[in-house]
């Protein structure tokens, strides 16, 4: 850890944390590339009209994930709640200000039972009402008899691909029938490329992204979408509340010239990058750790990857009896340590994501966690 980045906390009065657990808001969420802190510093540099901004970055952005139209949001959470607010009150001057008063108003959003999820509660605060679907064993009937003349949209939570989820095609397809949009929740779907392109391709209305997944800030998203629902959501925004003659609920959700600079700089850099290399570098990570923590006793490590790319790291089995202790107070000790190192710990195992480690972390991680597990 550098002495600068120490020194930025310490005068606060904070502990600088290391952080092993991969992309967490909780901790601060990314660590955006040297490119594109220099493009928030250089945006620094001028003001902007920020309704012009918005809309030039949303056509980069449509452009370059296949959507008709995007707009950078505060984050994926901003973006779902922007989504239920437009697909209720529509670009109606009268229903936006009414906001989050649905009287009158289509205010009910399906989600199949089985995808109910912490992050369900951002579709609901401007008034929404979540309807169930189904049960655990959700079906397209279930789903399409949950539709009524009170459904403003259906919600569905990427990738889907659990058991007893009725697919986002066919969603779509159910949804479409009855001329009601789809808002999907895509947060961290940012790889494989392909993957990412894929609900604007599959026809999906509305649908949101975390934008710290690929290497811009924490408090930034993306909503990506149909150009009606998305020029609807700009006046429910921020932007729509300064420069329209309507009071939106979307108001506090303020963005940064810098925040939105750096979301266009971070999503090119993750569709020009050489994603090859990327992962060749958290498996070296990986392994450097590995090799650290050889000669431990009651301890066995593999390099573990996942799909997206977002965890890739290395998993530590270990024998809790033989240790005298478990996992999760591993994870803890760490934790309390200096420097405070964050990881995920349980079930007799720890798991160590690479993706925010940098060069000076590794070590210093490995000395650290070898001494708790010797101790």
């Amino acid at each position: 850890m550098s002495n600068d980045g120490l020194k930025v906390y310490q005068d606060l009065g904070v502990k600088p944390v290391i952080n092993a657990m991969g992309f967490m808001t909780v901790l601060g969420g990314s660590r955006p590339s040297p490119g594109v802190q220099a493009a928030m510093n250089h945006a620094s540099r001028y003001f902007a009209d920020m309704e012009e901004l918005l809309k030039k970055t949303g056509n980069i952005i449509a452009e370059l994930l296949g959507g008709e139209a995007a707009l950078v949001t505060p984050g994926c959470a901003a973006a779902l709640a922007l989504s239920s607010a437009t697909c209720m009150a529509g670009d109606d001057p009268d229903k936006i200000q009414q906001l989050p008063d649905t009287t009158g108003m289509k205010d009910e959003i399906i989600i199949q039972k089985s995808q109910r999820y912490h992050y369900d509660r951002c579709i609901t605060i401007f008034g929404a009402k979540m309807i169930e679907a189904g049960d655990d064993q959700t079906t397209a009937e279930q789903v399409e008899a949950a539709i009524t003349d009170k459904t403003a949209a259906i919600h569905y939570v990427a990738p889907g691909d659990g058991a007893g989820v009725v697919s986002l095609e066919e969603v779509i397809s159910i949804a479409h029938t009855h001329d009601i949009p789809v808002i999907v929740d895509a947060a961290s779907q940012v790889y494989p490329l392909d993957q990412m392109r894929r609900y604007p391709a599959a026809g999906a209305d509305l649908i949101g992204y975390g934008a710290k997944y690929f290497g811009a800030c924490n408090s930034t998203g993306v909503l990506c979408g149909r150009k009606d629902l998305i020029d609807a959501a700009f006046v429910h925004s921020f932007i729509g509340y300064e420069t329209q003659d309507s009071r939106s609920v979307g108001r506090p959700l303020k963005l940064d010239r810098q925040e939105i600079v750096a979301v266009v700089a971070a999503l090119r850099e993750w569709f020009s990058m050489d994603h090859a290399a990327r992962i060749a570098e958290h498996g070296w990570k990986a392994r450097a750790i590995q090799e650290s923590l050889n000669g431990v006793p009651h301890i066995s490590c593999k390099p573990v990857s996942d799909e997206r790319t977002l965890g890739n790291g290395l998993l530590v089995n270990m024998d809790e009896g033989a240790l005298g202790k478990t996992a999760g107070e591993i994870a803890a000790t760490l934790l309390d340590g200096d420097p405070s190192i964050c990881l995920h710990g349980g079930n007799g195992s720890l798991h160590i994501a690479v993706s925010n480690l940098i060069d000076d972390d590794i070590q210093v991680l490995a000395d650290r966690l070898k001494e708790v597990l010797m101790a």
